[in-house]
């Protein structure tokens, strides 16, 4: 009897090291994806006029398109975390079912926020890193002083990263939700 007890220990303690692993990895990822949206934020491309030296014409010279690749770097990251947390709970689609008391309606509840969050958070790294790569060149006739480039909104990939956050708590929430239906049942 006490070497059973002994063997479900040791699988017990490999199963925990696995979701340590499995937590770390989900949660570098996605605060290395908030860093990279923060830093896609400060540093969106900034335009302004200038005129040709030959003729009557404006054009945008933009600065850094820094921020498109760390946008997409951002988006990179927060999408493999994504396809690693679905990887190892299979997408809650697959396997066996879920059992036993309030777990999986908790599970249901933060699966669909995590994929919430993902959404929303993939959306605006992706919107905005293309929107920052386009630059409009020329502007028209000089004397057109009302037209302006065109530039990235502020705020975009401050709202990408908030959203990261979020999508980083549910997806804590939704795996220590599974592992503990998975425990029960």
């Amino acid at each position: 009897m006490q070497a059973g007890r002994g063997g479900e220990r040791a699988e017990e303690s490999a199963k925990m090291a696995i979701s340590v692993s499995i937590l770390a990895i989900l949660i570098s990822l996605h605060l290395i994806a908030f860093v990279l949206a923060v830093g896609a934020e400060q540093r969106r491309s900034t335009a302004q006029v200038d005129e040709e030296q030959y003729d009557e014409r404006t054009y945008c010279v933009y600065g850094s398109d820094a921020s498109t690749a760390y946008g997409l770097a951002a988006f990179g990251l927060l999408l493999t975390s994504q396809t690693i947390l679905n990887a190892v709970t299979k997408c809650l689609c697959f396997g066996k079912g879920l059992r036993g008391g309030c777990y999986p309606t908790f599970v249901i509840v933060f699966f669909v926020f995590s994929w919430a969050a993902f959404l929303g958070a993939e959306s605006c790294l992706l919107v905005g890193s293309v929107r920052n790569a386009y630059h409009t060149k020329y502007r028209g006739v000089f004397g057109g002083q009302d037209m302006s480039c065109v530039t990235l909104r502020k705020g975009v990939f401050a709202a990408a990263a908030s959203l990261t956050l979020l999508s980083m708590v549910g997806s804590i929430l939704y795996y220590w939700t599974y592992r503990k239906a998975r425990m029960v049942g």
